[in-house]
């Protein structure tokens, strides 16, 4: 494939103009923290907007300035009025007489452009790279023709079609299995034995000391260690090499702030058993739950392979299988509360003491029976869509470098 050579500045002009916000006017707002909020703008009434902002054109790409090491690169292919981004984005023009919306944007998340920017040692500000945009624009890129940039550009946005097409279902699920959730346990109308609605039918409620409300007259109040064992988790030496490497699967909070799954089966780093025996982990069945209890507290997970955990869990392996589903959601429901508890001045963290007694809400065994019948499909489809993402996420990853340096080509008939 023959390639040819442009600066970035040649096929892409920054669109730098800021506005102030007027009050009472809806804008859509593009920033860092909606990015890594699954990439949802904010709808902001301008009145809230409290400093000058980037106006953002329309098919425009949104390039990240500060930690480009993250890849927080964004496509904004439609044409509302009104969109905005924070001054962390360069927002981009792209000259589409030379090159492909579709393939510039692959090509500015590909490893080559981050790799030089993070190499830029003169690019800093305190702790962070920081992109001088002169820098930005002197870089040299190869482009292969306008026909095969298309097909490059089509393939990668198929695939990532499909992805954000499975991340919309499972967010779907989920939020079904919520309301489920909500409607048996928060508003207790789960199906009684004729299957009404419980409390709506009439079904017979108690005032229950500990909670401070009433509760269905056959549901206890435990506390936690009365249905989940709870661990601590531990690291092993981090100087020893052979600690690591193993086929141990190993968690930490950052695995599960960074993979953002309700399931969670691998983790960045594994450890071996050697690693696993110098230190207090345990290793945690399949459907534990894993809470970060501390940087931060209230990350969730469920377990669906054997592993272990760092310090930063609190981890409940649940004492019959009816109630694993179950514990994850309660524990979310009530994440506040158990924040509260946490102490320390560096940093917060929940104490295993105080989490053996939180209290929990115990539903009837017929109720959780029918609770894990009705939600396990949800679960395992859940779980078959997060794999599915995690193998089109790699097959992408490893197509684009291949792609952008030619030694891939793509069938014309795409």
């Amino acid at each position: 494939m023959d390639l040819k050579r442009y600066k970035l500045g040649e096929i892409v002009k920054l669109h730098t103009i800021t506005i102030s916000p007027n009050s009472g006017t809806i804008y859509k707002l593009y920033s860092l923290p909606s990015f890594d909020n699954g990439m949802q703008c904010e709808i902001v009434d301008g009145n809230y907007i409290q400093s000058n902002k980037f106006s953002v054109p329309n098919k425009c790409i949104l390039f990240n300035k500060l930690n480009v090491r993250f890849k927080r690169v964004w496509r904004i292919n439609n044409e509302d009025t009104n969109k905005l981004c924070s001054t962390e984005f360069l927002p981009l023009i792209v000259d589409e007489n030379i090159v492909d919306y579709q393939y510039l944007y692959y090509l500015l998340i590909s490893d080559g452009i981050t790799n030089y920017l993070c190499g830029q040692n003169t690019n800093t500000s305190g702790s962070h790279k920081r992109i001088d945009p002169n820098d930005f624009l002197n870089i040299n890129v190869f482009l292969p023709s306008k026909s095969a940039q298309k097909q490059i550009g089509k393939l990668l946005s198929y695939i990532d079609n499909k992805i954000n097409l499975n991340h919309a279902l499972n967010q779907n699920l989920e939020a079904m299995t919520k309301q489920l959730y909500d409607y048996w346990f928060v508003q207790f109308d789960f199906p009684d034995e004729n299957r009404r609605p419980y409390k709506s039918s009439g079904g017979e409620m108690v005032w229950n000391k500990k909670l401070k409300r009433d509760i269905p007259i056959s549901w206890e109040t435990k506390q936690i260690d009365d249905v989940a064992e709870i661990y601590n988790g531990a690291t092993p030496s981090t100087i020893n090499e052979l600690n690591y490497g193993g086929d141990i699967v190993w968690i930490t909070p950052k695995d599960l702030s960074d993979q953002k799954q309700k399931f969670v089966y691998k983790g960045e780093r594994n450890i071996s058993q050697v690693g696993y025996d110098s230190c207090s982990t345990h290793l945690l069945p399949s459907n534990t739950i894993l809470m970060s209890s501390r940087a931060p507290i209230g990350l969730l997970a469920i377990s669906k392979t054997e592993l272990c955990t760092n310090q930063g869990f609190k981890s409940f392996a649940p004492k019959s299988g009816n109630i694993a589903v179950y514990l994850y959601y309660y524990l979310q429901h009530h994440i506040r509360q158990i924040e509260q508890l946490g102490t320390g001045t560096t940093f917060k963290e929940v104490s295993r003491e105080d989490i053996l007694k939180f209290p929990i809400l115990k539903p009837s065994d017929n109720v959780l029976d029918l609770w894990e019948e009705m939600v396990s499909a949800l679960n395992d489809r859940q779980l078959e869509i997060q794999k599915e993402n995690e193998s089109l996420i790699k097959q992408r990853n490893e197509l684009l470098p291949l792609l952008m340096n030619g030694q891939v080509s793509v069938n014309s008939d795409l």
